[in-house]
């Protein structure tokens, strides 16, 4: 096949993707919904339109690189560890429980014990790609349920290595010596690669940016930085380890630089175009007849799946104390199987998994993927209808009051909740007036922050009513909501004016297309703030002028 082929078969995929995507965006849906559809219609299983697969899916590969080399630059190492412990650890015992729990599921039905660790580790995996475009797109990135979901899919993007080395050695019949020496020479080759990358991005790079000709020039350092997250991709693909853990690794490292904004900015572009071919190329593997004829096994898979993966981060979570609302909805939207799950597939598939078994792995994943964003879109607002209804018949116990502060300190004339930055601020004015104030934010380092500026501090989640009564929410005067999440927010204005209707709200509006449905929710003051912010930008420009 000519190279003029690829690109025609290309071109065709990219514009049935982007005229389903606009399809679905009319009718208030995730475009990616319009991606998969497009491959699944094209593909060698429905039309048969677009015929070279393997050069897609290898362009598809680059693009879930290039993606995780841009989620790295979002996050750096000290970002990363601000995640928190019960982020990171709850990624690790997600993966460990999911597996486990697949694997003793399979053997109990008859599939044999190699093919069932494998099929547990493939649902193990969550939708990095997905969950992350839609997360922020919905400005949820910065929620509790948006930290705790990034948390668990960067461990789970680590664990693609050693689940490939273990679906490997559980294909293979070797023995114990030969999986400890696939192990090491892996691992081996992992410490390599990170090693490689931190002397060459903490040392040499920015040797070379302090250059003269560097400094004057924006390509250059540009180019530079794209150079080493597809070095770092194709090195990590040479060693046997999964391409996009490479990439992440560079982005983490480089986003330390000073250019890792503008070198985000600068590879968007292409970042979409290679993420939209990712999931035209996983719609491609769908077989929409063997589906409808096996729909009913798919229906049940799917089910179990979605129900399974939300109620196993939903527990592990609430182990690591977080509230049932937070947990259940990081649950929803984890509650597919990902993308990096189709490597683990295809690495199986002759060896541990049939080609029915293939099948039906690949139809679920594409419907569960299908279902995600209406699963992160409801997660806000679904996840306190269980709760409550579970309360409501013993299931699940009604929050206990916070105990690291007595009671009898809870009241007071304002009521501040969330006590980031911005609360911070407010804290430090209240505190400069001697005004009795009461702060509610659900971790412990700023709520002993505020017990120190003189204020008195619960740890607690303000959309529950009992912990807004225990903070005093009937005697106050005032609440100020600042947490950034707008849904979040949005709930908690409207459950102070229901719990509250005396107490005057003042509430932050990170975006501006939300200002109006926290208005709606009951908020007296709104900060908008994307007009405040442009407004000080046009003051310090007539300023300037």
């Amino acid at each position: 096949m000519d190279s003029w082929s690829v690109l025609l078969d290309i071109l065709l995929l990219l514009s049935t993707a982007t005229a389903l995507g606009i399809l679905c965006a009319c009718l208030r849906q995730s475009p990616i919904i319009g991606y998969l559809a497009a491959g699944t219609l094209l593909g060698p299983n429905a039309l048969q339109i677009v015929s070279s697969r393997e050069q897609v899916e290898i362009l598809a590969e680059l693009g879930i690189a290039l993606l995780l080399f841009t989620i790295g630059l979002e996050f750096s190492w000290d970002r990363l560890k601000g995640l928190g412990r019960t982020a990171i650890g709850s990624g690790f015992f997600q993966v460990l429980v999911t597996i486990s729990l697949v694997a003793a599921l399979c053997i109990l039905l008859g599939i044999p014990m190699r093919t069932s660790f494998a099929l547990g580790a493939i649902v193990a995996l969550s939708s990095t790609a997905c969950v992350l475009r839609l997360l922020v797109s919905r400005a949820e990135i910065e929620s509790h349920h948006g930290r705790h979901a990034l948390g668990i899919l960067l461990v789970q993007d680590a664990a693609v290595v050693p689940l490939v080395v273990m679906v490997a050695l559980l294909g293979g019949s070797g023995g114990l010596v030969d999986a400890g020496f696939a192990i090491a020479r892996v691992l081996g080759g992992a410490v390599v690669l990170i090693g490689c990358l931190y002397l060459l991005l903490r040392y040499l790079m920015p040797w070379l940016l302090r250059l003269e000709t560097l400094r004057h020039s924006r390509d250059l350092p540009i180019l530079m930085a794209i150079v080493v997250g597809l070095g770092a991709a194709w090195t990590s693909h040479e060693f046997g380890l999964s391409p996009a853990l490479g990439a992440f690794v560079a982005g983490m490292l480089l986003a330390a630089s000073p250019f890792a904004t503008q070198v985000r900015a600068d590879i968007s572009s292409i970042q979409t175009l290679l993420v939209t071919l990712f999931f035209g190329s996983i719609g491609m593997l769908g077989d929409p007849v063997w589906l409808v004829q096996n729909f009913g096994l798919v229906l049940a898979v799917v089910s179990a799946v979605i129900v399974g993966k939300a109620v196993i981060v939903w527990a592990i979570l609430r182990i690591l104390g977080l509230a049932h609302e937070s947990a259940l909805m990081t649950g929803l939207c984890l509650a597919q199987v990902g993308e990096f799950s189709f490597i683990l597939a295809m690495s199986a598939h002759g060896s541990l998994i049939s080609d029915d078994l293939l099948r039906l792995l690949v139809s679920a994943t594409i419907i569960s993927l299908f279902m995600t964003p209406y699963l992160v879109a409801t997660a806000p607002w679904l996840a306190p209808r269980i709760i409550r209804s579970l309360r409501r018949v013993g299931l699940v116990s009604s929050p206990a009051p916070p105990t690291s502060l007595p009671a009898t300190a809870s009241a007071g004339r304002v009521l501040v909740v969330g006590f980031g930055p911005a609360g911070q601020t407010v804290g430090r004015m209240l505190s400069d007036q001697g005004q009795e104030a009461v702060v509610l934010d659900l971790n412990l380092k700023t709520v002993k922050m505020a017990n120190e500026m003189g204020l008195v501090g619960h740890i607690g989640d303000a959309t529950h009513a009992d912990v807004l009564h225990h903070a005093g929410v009937l005697s106050a005067d005032t609440v100020v909501v600042t947490v950034p999440d707008p849904a979040i927010a949005s709930q908690i204005v409207r459950l102070v004016r229901a719990t509250a209707p005396d107490a005057y709200i003042i509430a932050r509006a990170r975006y501006h297309r939300y200002v109006e449905e926290i208005r709606i929710s009951g908020a007296h003051e709104l900060v908008d703030e994307e007009t405040i912010t442009g407004t000080r930008l046009a003051a310090c420009l007539r300023r300037r002028l």
